[in-house]
């Protein structure tokens, strides 16, 4: 992480065990998928669907990372969450009609694959002309179905992660690293 990241969220950083992917690693990577979704795109305008919240910092750095046209929409869903008979509930749906056209889904994770394979069979019902995933964080190691993924940021293994995103009871999305979030702080509650 740099210096001036490290300044700006120090009471954020006491709750990092450590860091796993920091700030410059991050950048250098979104510009990466962010060049090669350009040209894989290359006079077509997709329409890049994301999930809100946890997507958001991520999805930004995308959209400037990419130097082409682009259409942005966002979804809000009920998390999957193990016994709920992998019930999701969408809370906000998409504005745009994706119907003929090029979807690009944005994750910031995936890690069972149950909440991304509903969605994906959700909006493939809406029968768009193509429809990948991209994705920052891939957790193998916690899949339980398979999920075709055409652009991968990272491999991660599994650690319950924090930043960029990725929150603890709606916490530490805004720290500007993905870091493993310290053990003690899972089982006790996090002050207001």
């Amino acid at each position: 992480m740099s210096e001036f990241a490290a300044a700006r969220a120090p009471s954020l950083l006491k709750a990092v065990d450590r860091v796993l992917i920091d700030a410059d690693t991050l950048a250098r990577r979104v510009q990466e998928l962010g060049a090669t979704i350009s040209q894989d795109y290359a006079g077509r305008v997709p329409i890049l669907v994301g999930v809100l919240k946890g997507v958001v910092p991520f999805m930004a750095d995308l959209l400037r990372a990419i130097t082409i046209p682009v259409e942005v929409d966002f979804m809000a869903i009920s998390r999957y969450r193990p016994g709920q008979k992998g019930r999701v509930r969408v809370l906000k749906d998409l504005d745009l009609d994706i119907s003929g056209r090029d979807v690009l889904f944005v994750e910031d994770i995936v890690d069972t694959g149950l909440t991304l394979r509903y969605l994906l069979k959700l909006l493939q019902a809406r029968e768009p002309a193509s429809l990948e995933v991209c994705v920052l964080l891939n957790k193998t190691s916690r899949r339980l179905v398979e999920i075709p993924l055409k652009y991968v940021g990272f491999e991660v293994p599994d650690f319950y992660l924090i930043g960029y995103g990725l929150d603890f009871r709606e916490k530490y999305r805004n720290l500007p690293l993905v870091g493993i979030m310290r053990a003690d702080l899972l089982r006790v509650k996090i002050p207001q």
